[in-house]
């Protein structure tokens, strides 16, 4: 069996899935705390997508660990094409949410000038940047996985 960085049961695999999960949970956080987030129905989509990607790699890094520690396989094929799709999918929807959320937080400080009266923009902007780098992260994972299922 061939072992990819990022593969599951590895260290390194367990090191993404925690960046994923910290990354969309400090989207989450600072996203949550500025004022006014739940006027843009993007921002609360960038909430819901993170922490479906919170949710799906905190399993998976629970799921990592314990064959970390019982020192078992991951890599049969259908954890593997599991894997996969859940991979596919969260990274779809994660990009979305932040590069819509991205379009919204453009819009509110460059066109509208929300930003000196309302809005705090830097939050927006701070958290989206999170959500980016989480999605980065789990878009490395997808493609280890689409590469190890061709190696299964």
């Amino acid at each position: 069996m061939k072992v990819f960085f990022g593969s599951p049961g590895n260290i390194s695999g367990l090191l993404l899935r925690i960046g994923q999960c910290f990354f969309a949970a400090a989207s989450i956080g600072v996203m949550v705390s500025a004022h006014g987030f739940y006027t843009s129905t993007a921002f609360c989509y960038l909430i819901a997508s993170m922490g479906l990607e919170f949710l799906w790699s905190f399993g998976l890094a629970c799921l990592d660990f314990h064959a970390l520690r019982s020192k078992r396989s991951l890599q049969n094929p259908v954890l593997v094409s599991l894997f996969v799709v859940g991979d596919w999918v969260t990274a779809t929807l994660s990009l979305a949410g932040a590069c819509s959320s991205a379009g919204v937080a453009v819009l509110f400080s460059r066109d509208l000038g929300y930003c000196s009266k309302t809005f705090p923009c830097t939050r927006f902007q701070i958290g989206v940047a999170f959500a980016f780098i989480s999605w980065f992260l789990l878009a490395i994972s997808s493609l280890v996985m689409f590469w190890l299922l061709g190696a299964v």
